[in-house]
């Protein structure tokens, strides 16, 4: 198993349901978890803070969302089967956001402040989650990849959105994205 990138086309089909919660899935759920973990273990200053099947190339309704966001020592992940946004609300709040699947790109996205999801756990049990914050900009992005979508689609004033992290881990704007795309086409998926 491996991360995939932009352009592949596996990241925009929409993820199919987990109908039984057997010995697949859950060696799908380990996958992702070691696959986050060893993402991170090669970039020094990001953090993975979530999965999502599709990025692996698996065409499942399962994200994994790691438990605490501040301590990369602690590298421990939920998973949600099936999760669906139930309810959005609060300000709209624009943030940086970055993603396993577009490498070096990072982007100002707006997002609902508060969200409500609900989702099956590994064990079967249904819960039902309230988050504000980057946990809810967290579980709306990972939920968006299990319909297609990347956190680069939310963008609509690409002139000043973007971003790439220096060798340092400081995050420097992108001066000219048109000249990013023309460069990049194939990565950014606009060929």
């Amino acid at each position: 198993m491996k991360i995939i990138t932009t352009p592949d086309k596996r990241l925009r089909e929409s993820s199919e349901k987990v109908r039984q919660i057997d010995d697949e899935i859950l060696g799908i759920i380990s996958d992702m978890r070691k696959l986050s973990v060893d993402w991170e273990s090669k970039h020094p200053y990001e953090l993975s803070a979530a999965m999502a099947a599709p990025q692996m190339g698996v065409n499942k309704r399962i994200i994994i969302i790691r438990d605490d966001m501040e301590d990369k020592n602690n590298a421990h992940f939920t998973a949600l089967i099936n999760p669906e946004v139930t309810k959005t609300e609060g300000k709209t709040v624009t943030d940086y956001e970055g993603c396993l699947s577009v490498p070096k790109i990072y982007g100002m996205v707006p997002r609902p402040f508060k969200v409500r999801v609900k989702a099956k756990l590994e064990d079967g049990k249904e819960v039902r989650i309230k988050a504000t914050g980057e946990l809810a900009r967290t579980l709306l992005h990972e939920i968006d990849h299990l319909n297609g979508i990347l956190f680069i689609d939310h963008i609509k004033d690409k002139a000043d959105a973007f971003y790439y992290m220096d060798d340092k881990g400081e995050l420097k704007p992108i001066k000219d994205y048109k000249k990013e795309i023309r460069d990049n086409a194939k990565l950014w998926g606009e060929e």
